[in-house]
């Protein structure tokens, strides 16, 4: 198993550090509300992180319960503002009454193998996936129908230039950038927090910090797909 910042699930858990270092940031700067506020954010972060991780692990339920080999090709999602990889899975021991094989998918973290990932056979044990030596983590449960949003195949033969675009594509930067989309509702949060809660403009530039993290932290733990 991969370790280090190449992991899949090294982006996920980089985002939810830094998502606390904001807290703990802005933390000398809190009055009690604040700092209470503050204490949930951090809760929920590593509640939901740790719930990610441990489906991502097989260690809670991600639909993958059935051993055997089954079919699988990639496909990237793009629903509004997010990206996210899906990959469908076909057994061939599940039938239905009109095609003889049901397709079933699942999301799964980004992996620059993806990017290169044709049709193909996959392993499924104790709730894990792998495809040759590659394990993928799934990024939430299966699902019985197709993902909302516009599905885009990867190609029927292996990308040439593969190597090379996964090595643009995983940058910290880029993917940051990606997933800072949505942020841009992070100052009107701001603003209703300060007009709840006070604190004038120190606690809005807080506010402001905290839910962008918060929103970039959200897209990664749902597994974003920069590709």
């Amino acid at each position: 198993m991969r370790s280090g910042p190449g992991h899949p699930l090294g982006y996920p858990v980089g985002t939810t550090i830094g998502v606390i270092a904001v807290c703990a940031a802005m933390t000398p700067f809190a009055d009690v509300d604040q700092l209470a506020g503050l204490a949930v954010v951090v809760v929920v972060v590593l509640g939901y992180t740790a719930f990610r991780l441990a489906t991502a692990f097989g260690h809670l339920p991600n639909g993958l319960d059935s051993p055997g080999t089954v079919t699988i090709r990639r496909v990237r999602n793009q629903h509004r503002l997010v990206s996210r990889s899906w990959l469908e899975i076909t057994a061939n021991a599940v039938t239905d009454s009109r095609t003889g094989v049901e397709s079933r998918w699942l999301p799964v973290y980004f992996d620059p193998a993806l990017l290169a990932l044709t049709e193909t056979t996959a392993e499924v044990t104790g709730r894990t996936l792998h495809a040759g030596t590659v394990r993928l983590y799934p990024s939430g449960r299966i699902r019985t129908g197709e993902p909302p949003g516009r599905l885009i195949d990867n190609a029927s033969l292996p990308d040439p230039e593969a190597a090379e675009k996964a090595a643009t594509v995983t940058t910290a930067t880029r993917r940051l950038l990606l997933d800072a989309q949505s942020a841009v509702a992070a100052p009107f949060a701001a603003l209703l927090w300060v007009y709840v809660m006070g604190g004038g403009l120190p606690a809005f530039v807080g506010a402001t910090l905290v839910g962008a993290a918060v929103t970039v932290w959200l897209a990664a733990v749902r597994g974003s797909d920069p590709s």
